[in-house]
Formats: C-alpha cells, sequence, structure tokens
C-alpha cells in the first residue's frame, strides 16, 4: 500500500490510522514458535483457542515487534518432540498435557486419582502457591518455565457392558488406558483389567471387543463419537487433565524485562481462554452423547467418596515410590485449603 506524504501525514492524524500504519511499517524482531498437537479452531479446541489468543495479545501488545508463529495439529511432533524442541531452543515454546510429566516427573502429581473435587478448585491450586512452586522446580529440572496452566478436562469411564456407579462395578471389566504406569494403577486398584493401548488402536481396540471400556473427558468422548461403541459413562472426574504453557528459559531471559512482563500476562489469559474453551466443549459434549443414547451415571457425593477412597490410597502409596513423596503431600494440602476457602 502507498501513500503520498501528504495523505500519509492526514492519516497519522488520526490516532487508528496511526496505530494500524506503524505496525504495518515495524517489521518484527522477536519471532516466537509455538507448536501444539491440537487443531487451530479455537471455538472447539482449547489448545487451539489458547495459543491463539496468546498470539493475538502478545502481536497486538508490543506492536509488531514481536511475532508468534504458531504450529497446531503436531505438524512438529507429538507432544514428546514438542518438548524436546522446546528444550533445545529450536522451538521457542509449546503447550503441552500429560508428556510433561516424563521431564518433570513430579508433575505427575496432578494425576492423583480424584485430587481435585471441582474445576475451580484446580483452578486456584494451579494458579496459586502450589502451581507456582511445582513451575519452578520443573524449570530447574527441565530448562522450561511454565508461564501458565490450561485444562484438558476431567476424565471419565465408558464401557459397552453396565452402569459402574461404584468401584465394585469396575470388576473384571477391560479398560482402556493410556500407556502409563499411574493409570494402570489406578483402574486396578478399583478391581478393573488396564489395558494399555496407544490411542490410533483405541477405536479398533472397542469395536472388536478387545477392550469392554476406556476413560477420557466428555469433550474427546464426544468428539470421537465413542457413543457408537459405548452405551454407558460415569461422570467420576477420576482425573483432571492439566495443559502446561512452557517457554525455553533462554529465551525468556533473552527478552526485556518488560517483553517478559507482557508474555507472562499473555500467557495467563491464553491459559483461562483455554479453560472457558474446555468447559464449553464438556457441556455441550455431555448433550451430545445423550443425545446419542448413552446412558450417563451421575455420582453423588457418597459415591464419590467411595471412588476417591478405593483409588486414591493405593496410587498415593505407588507414586511415593516414583517421586519425591513431599510432592504428593503438597498436592493433596494444597487442594486440602483451597477447598477450605
Amino acid at each position: 500500500m502507498k501513500f503520498s506524504k501528504k495523505t500519509l501525514a492526514a492519516a497519522l492524524a488520526t490516532p487508528l490510522m496511526a496505530g494500524i500504519l506503524s505496525a504495518q511499517a515495524l517489521a518484527a524482531d522477536i519471532t516466537l514458535t509455538l507448536g501444539h498437537v491440537d487443531p487451530p479452531e479455537w471455538q472447539t479446541s482449547k489448545k487451539g483457542a489458547a495459543t491463539q489468543v496468546f498470539k493475538q495479545l502478545v502481536e497486538a501488545e508490543s506492536g509488531g515487534r514481536i511475532e508468534v508463529n504458531v504450529y497446531p495439529n503436531g505438524q512438529l511432533g507429538g507432544e514428546t518432540d514438542l518438548i524436546q524442541s522446546a528444550q533445545d531452543a529450536t522451538l521457542s515454546m509449546a503447550m503441552v498435557s500429560g508428556a510433561f510429566s516424563k521431564v518433570c516427573k513430579e508433575a505427575a502429581v496432578l494425576d492423583t486419582p480424584y485430587l481435585f473435587p471441582s474445576a475451580p478448585i484446580a483452578w486456584k491450586v494451579l494458579d496459586g502457591q502450589f502451581g507456582k512452586d511445582l513451575s519452578q522446580h520443573c524449570l530447574e529440572k527441565t530448562g522450561l518455565r511454565t508461564l501458565a496452566y490450561g485444562e484438558t478436562g476431567f476424565r471419565n469411564f465408558t464401557n459397552s457392558k453396565r452402569p459402574i456407579s461404584e468401584p465394585k462395578d469396575l470388576e473384571g471389566l477391560k479398560i482402556r488406558v493410556m500407556t502409563v504406569p499411574l493409570f494402570v494403577e489406578m483402574v486396578k486398584s478399583m478391581g478393573g483389567e488396564p489395558t494399555p493401548i496407544a490411542w490410533p488402536e483405541v477405536p479398533s481396540a472397542l469395536s472388536t471387543g478387545v477392550v469392554d471400556g476406556q476413560e477420557n473427558p466428555v469433550s474427546v468422548i464426544a468428539a470421537n463419537k465413542f457413543y457408537e461403541l459405548q452405551k454407558y459413562i460415569t461422570l467420576d472426574n477420576h482425573i483432571y487433565g492439566t495443559d502446561f504453557l512452557v517457554i525455553n528459559e533462554a529465551v525468556y531471559q533473552g527478552l526485556e524485562e518488560k517483553d517478559r512482563a507482557l508474555i507472562q500476562r499473555a500467557a495467563i489469559i491464553a491459559g483461562t481462554v483455554g479453560r472457558a474453551i474446555q468447559q464449553v466443549n464438556s457441556a455441550k459434549g455431555l448433550g451430545e452423547l445423550a443425545e446419542n443414547g448413552m446412558e450417563i451415571t451421575s455420582l453423588t457425593a457418597e459415591q464419590q467418596a467411595q471412588f476417591q477412597a478405593a483409588a486414591q490410597p493405593a496410587v498415593v502409596e505407588w507414586l511415593k515410590t516414583e517421586i519425591e513423596p513431599e510432592w504428593v503431600d503438597k498436592a493433596l494440602n494444597a487442594v486440602k485449603t483451597a477447598s477450605a476457602d
């Protein structure tokens, strides 16, 4: 776009046009790359929403000095690849979930069964001192700074055999779990038969009867139309999934103080937006499951306590052999304090 000197002067007299032209004229002098494995659509993708908000805020508030290039859909690899790339600084940032505990084992404490009684309690814990302590610990171990926590949602059991309203109803059921030892211990503690299966093989395993059921957030169950393969779902909310928005520490420290503050603010807003989108998707997904004939079992507080009593002690005991026991105690105490406020 070309302007004569007269036209340009007139345009610059308008504050809005001055801002637009200044942004166009300025080439970014800092470029951040950010990868994740989810779709890019902000209306339906929690990571898609969070990363787009982060990009827009950083670019706008920096006046175009900082450019954020987002790579969704696993374009740069799976979550393990993204974490490695961020550690190597071939990627500035990543938004990942469960895989983060592979490089910072203490992050697995967030997967303690029935740890969080609700999403708002989880937010208070993660955004409070416990979340800050975990972020600092993982930074020291990995070289990755957690700027903010997002949400992948509460996980719930589905199956094709019978309703599950108490732990003993899981006995004898073959339940697909992620290839993560903690999930194996959880299902085993309640009498089920945990069957680790890679994600791409899950639909086939469900349709052929290799497993009777699986566990995932409602949004994932609906998006993958598992209602075509599973009759029953129990809203037991056994594990709250967390997203980690991380940045390479050397990249972060290489920024001016004002830009570090800008990026931190944008990250917190991005994490909050991701949580909101996940909450909307869960609500919409539950309606979709009902419309498609799934029988939904909602637990009373007493029933929820039965599941917690069956699963949490066994997994806590196992987890304390995998990580420093103090992290488990700190997490449990943080939830207790947040619940009492």
